[in-house]
């Protein structure tokens, strides 16, 4: 997706960044008053194995629940280069549902939601 797609929408678009350098984005779309849509998540390659998408999903749900969304979806695809995408989903509360929004059924497509509670397991204090 175009960065000027995501701001024409009113997407919410995130980074994380060292020294200056974008290590990761995600985007969050509202779809309605209580479903929210992650977007374009990404990672480099450098970065990758170090959490930053740990840390930039766990922001995302954040404003989220800020916003009172009770739920986050999101599509991602079925081939296996987005393999660590969807364990990453599955780590943090996501569940495959159904397509949602403007989706369609589509074999090359996962679709996921979470819905919403106090934390998401990435930034839970540990026991």
């Amino acid at each position: 997706m175009e960065p000027t797609a995501l701001l024409d929408r009113g997407v919410m678009l995130f980074s994380a960044r060292d020294n200056g350098k974008v290590l990761g984005v995600g985007a969050l779309a509202q779809l309605d008053d209580d479903h929210g849509e992650l977007k374009s998540m990404h990672t480099s390659a450098e970065a990758r194995g170090r959490g930053v998408a740990r840390a930039i999903l766990s922001g995302l749900l954040d404003v989220a629940r800020d916003q009172g969304l009770k739920r986050v979806s999101l599509e991602t695809g079925t081939a296996e280069m987005f393999a660590p995408a969807r364990a990453l989903y599955l780590a943090n509360g996501f569940v495959e549902c159904p397509p949602f929004g403007d989706y369609a059924l589509d074999p090359l497509s996962i679709f996921m939601t979470h819905t919403l509670g106090a934390t998401c397991p990435a930034t839970r204090p540990a026991a």
